[in-house]
């Protein structure tokens, strides 16, 4: 702008001009300096021409002296090529926004851009190849055997997962991955026909691996699956090539020798993970040397090592720096004395997980000194740990707020005391089994109801539990919730509504529930995915089946008959199909029509409460059967690590607090009197008023009724207080009087919740011997539809 304004100056100058053509009058004005040339000041330095650019404090300097100031084409800056933002943006840049690209198209895309954004991303699309199916696996084999590629593809690849190809893996289709000596993390879980010949040559040039899991592949089937193609020559292999190992997993590798694990723990020092569960060879001695050699264990996992004694436990926690979790289900050897002598000055806060399943020789002084060497425990599993009573679960209850999961399932010698102190004092308790707790009551699962993060409650074969209890689960959480601020200040005067967070109950055989309770469970907690209800007889109908998972294969017959678990997208049947149920014989009650089939029917909810009953259900939570969904003691329930199921869109949208509200009926019409006539023939002469509205009760007992098709009994006809069956034929019964109903039914008579009928019915004004008020039978005998009659 300055230049600008001195071109302005000089031009409304008149002197300007003259000053300059007197001053050089001898200059050819035709020659003009090329662009970007600097000139000196001497006699034969061109004048610029009158619209050329120049400073205004030209004007009055002397362009012969040698200190004259350029011209303005002496002083600019010849500017680079114009190049777009993002070219401009360095590879450090581009490198971390390619990053944040999940999808290995989009990556594909990128690198198809320009070979600059290509030797960006070919990292981050190599980092982790995908072999979810053979012919990707394939295809990527073939391009790390090309001779000359355009990129050394091998260098990139960091993680290779071969799990979801375990039954086509062997040692021949993994050799060309042995061109890649840069892995970090190599998962063969489950490839069973690999052997030590291939895992060798994985590992050999791989001195960055970090992580290595050849665990045995997963089964349904009771019992560890063994892996016997890997032996103590490849820990060997790993131990002499892979020096910074830090996870590793050898699950079911029996043949692993003792020795050999020995060597390992003394050269990779910096093993933080260690799964050894089913190595059932192991020994103290082995575990002994990781303690001693790996001081940086963060998790080890020992279950069903049956010949590990108490020597290695402490040792782990005397000689470990931040010892995280421990799991030692099923073994036997172990006892009080592992954690009784342990330091008395020292506290591990870093222990968050502790597994002591099936181990008879823990008992209530085990668990209190546990306590107080790991106060910040948040799992903690002591199921079937029979020697257990109220006293260790006083202990627990001195976590307070740190615990989260609690099993003591089969601690039979629990009682409603423990149970009330654990309420009392650790009320962010989120997941709790107490399966087979036999003297547990109801006084127990009401406290249980009121912790405010529960989402998983296990109570199989509690068999003194009543409805009172479930309709507790049902009912907790709903009560209206002061709002907070910004700064957690509650706000007076403002609430919020809660919803409950149970998203799995178990409740199989517990025989003293009924319909009535579950069905207030289904829809005052929208967010149950899992119910069990194994051998309850009130839910062993053959209309449930469908909703109902199929048994395992491995059940007998007896256990098949009896089970009962709904999950998924079951359990958003199951709950429909009740509160159809009760529509239509509430329908059927008033003398009204039914909803039909497909409308969004449900059951009115408490007073004053609203239900929102819209949840998404994820149709992929056909998870694994729990442990107590298995007849054959039924009580365990496994810590699941996996997320929980997000329901992030519950209550939201158009007018959400109303979504589950139920519409006010409208009032029942009331029938004309028949008009008096003096024709003596007339079926009516002697009938008039109307007749008596019937209110359903809040329980339905016909719910109890087993029968798929027909499980409600009609009511009884009552037309001036006399009571007659709807479906009895007047011959039979009698009849001295009757009264001729009208009425239509539609086209499939089949379906109870289908079904408008008001029909034609004789009506005895003296009920005849073989009439009851409540009867169906005979209406079942005449074959007609319940409530019908002849036409």
């Amino acid at each position: 702008m300055r230049q600008r304004a001195s071109l302005d100056i000089l031009a409304d100058d008149p002197g300007a001009p003259a000053v300059l053509d007197h001053a050089e009058p001898e200059i050819e004005t035709g020659r003009r300096p090329q662009r970007g040339s600097r000139t000196s000041s001497s006699s034969s330095s061109p004048v610029p021409p009158d619209h050329e650019e120049s400073d205004f404090f030209l004007a009055g300097n002397d362009s012969q002296s040698s200190l004259g100031v350029p011209n303005f084409q002496d002083m600019q800056v010849i500017d680079d090529e114009c190049l777009p933002p993002v070219h401009r943006l360095p590879n450090e840049i581009l490198i971390a926004v390619f990053a944040k690209l999940s999808s290995s198209s989009d990556l594909l895309h990128v690198m198809l851009t320009c070979k600059r954004w290509a030797r960006n991303a070919v990292d981050i699309l190599w980092h982790r190849p995908s072999c979810s199916t053979w012919e990707k696996y394939q295809t990527i084999c073939q391009t790390l055997s090309l001779e000359h590629p355009y990129f050394s593809y091998r260098d990139f690849v960091r993680r290779l997962n071969l799990a979801a190809l375990a039954n086509k893996v062997n040692d021949g289709s993994v050799q060309p991955l042995a061109e890649c000596t840069r892995v970090e993390r190599l998962t063969l879980t489950g490839c069973s026909n690999l052997t030590d010949s291939g895992l060798i040559a994985l590992v050999k040039n791989n001195s960055h691996l970090y992580s290595l899991d050849v665990s045995s592949p997963s089964t349904t089937a009771p019992g560890p699956v063994m892996r016997d193609h890997i032996t103590e020559a490849s820990i060997d292999a790993i131990t002499e090539n892979c020096p910074r190992l830090q996870g590793l997993n050898i699950s079911g590798c029996q043949r692993v020798s003792n020795v050999s694990l020995v060597r390992l723990a003394q050269r990779c020092r910096y093993l933080k993970r260690l799964k050894l569960n089913d190595c059932t060879q192991l020994e103290d001695h082995a575990v002994l040397a990781f303690a001693e050699n790996c001081p940086n264990i963060l998790e080890i996992d020992l279950q069903q090592c049956r010949s590990i004694s108490n020597e290695p436990i402490t040792a782990l926690f005397t000689k470990g720096h931040a010892l995280r979790e421990l799991r030692l289900a099923n073994c036997e050897l172990v006892n009080d004395s592992a954690f009784l002598s342990l330091p008395v000055n020292r506290t591990y806060e870093h222990l968050r997980i502790l597994e002591l399943t099936c181990i008879a020789g823990i008992t209530d002084r085990a668990i209190e000194r546990i306590i107080e060497v790991a106060p910040r425990l948040r799992n903690l599993v002591l199921q079937k740990c029979r020697a257990l009573s109220d006293a260790a679960v006083y202990a627990i209850s001195r976590l307070g707020k740190n615990l989260h999961f609690l099993h003591l399932g089969h601690c039979s010698s629990i009682t409603d005391d423990g149970v009330k102190r654990l309420v009392s004092m650790c009320n962010r308790i989120r997941y709790i089994d107490l399966g087979c707790c036999i003297n547990l009551t109801d006084d127990s699962v009401t406290r249980l109801a009121n912790l405010p993060k529960l989402k998983r409650i296990g109570l199989v074969k509690c068999a003194n539990i009543t409805d009172a209890s479930v309709i507790a689960l049902a009912n907790a959480n709903r009560r209206p919730r002061m709002r907070r601020d910004a700064h957690g200040n509650l706000i007076p005067g403002e609430y919020s509504s809660s919803q409950s967070c149970l998203e799995r109950v178990h409740l199989s055989y517990c025989t003293n529930l009924t319909q009535t309770s579950i069905i207030r469970l289904l829809n005052c907690c929208p967010r149950l995915t899992h119910l069990s209800l194994t051998g309850v007889q009130a839910f062993l109908r053959d209309d449930l089946d469908r909703y109902s998972r199929p048994a395992p294969p491995e059940f007998t017959d007896h256990q098949r008959s009896v089970f009962c678990v709904f999950s998924g997208a079951g359990v958003v049947g199951l709950r429909k199909h009740f509160n159809r149920l009760i529509a239509a014989e509430e329908s059927r009650r008033a003398n009204r029509a039914v909803v039909p089939a497909d409308a969004p029917i449900f059951p009115p909810p408490p007073q004053g409460v609203l239900i929102d009953v819209s949840v998404p259900v994820d149709e992929g939570d056909h998870d694994a059967l729990d442990d107590d969904d298995v007849p054959e003691d039924g009580s365990e329930m496994v810590i699941d690590t996996q997320p929980l199921l997000s329901h992030h869109n519950v209550g939201h949208g158009h007018n959400p607090a109303a979504a589950g509200t139920i519409p006010v009926p409208p009032p029942i019409q009331a029938l004309a009197p028949a008009p008096q006539t003096g024709n003596q023939g007339d079926p009516f002469a002697h009938v008039q008023g109307q007749a008596t509205s019937f209110s359903a009760p809040a329980v339905l007992p016909s719910l109890q009724t087993p029968s798929p098709v027909y499980p409600f009994a009609p009511g009884p006809v009552t037309v001036d207080g006399v009571h007659g069956d709807g479906g009895t034929e007047g011959a039979a019964n009698g009849i001295e009087q009757s009264l001729t109903m009208t009425g239509v039914s539609n086209d499939d008579p089949g379906d109870p919740t289908h079904v408008t009928v008001t029909a034609s019915v004789d009506i005895s004004a003296q009920p005849g011997p073989n009439t009851h008020p409540d009867s169906d039978q005979g209406n079942q005998d005449a074959g007609g539809l319940p409530g019908s009659g002849s036409t």
